[in-house]
């Protein structure tokens, strides 16, 4: 799995960061999603997969 996080679209809700804590954060300048970790471990796909659809922005795309 492979992670594409479109900052330009990212509205800084912080729900990836809820989602999957090891795989995103939030810059502290503006809140905007960051990549922790762009092709994270099968263990955490549940966890992506879930920041990927309540993401309200659409910022997020998974690529399998």
């Amino acid at each position: 799995m492979k992670i594409h996080l479109d900052q330009d679209r990212c509205v800084a809700s912080g729900q990836c960061v809820l989602a999957a804590p090891d795989v995103f954060d939030q810059r502290e300048e503006d809140g905007i999603a960051i990549l922790l970790d762009a092709e994270p471990s099968a263990e955490t796909a549940p966890d992506v997969r879930q920041a990927e659809t309540v993401c309200p922005a659409l910022a997020i795309r998974l690529e399998e």
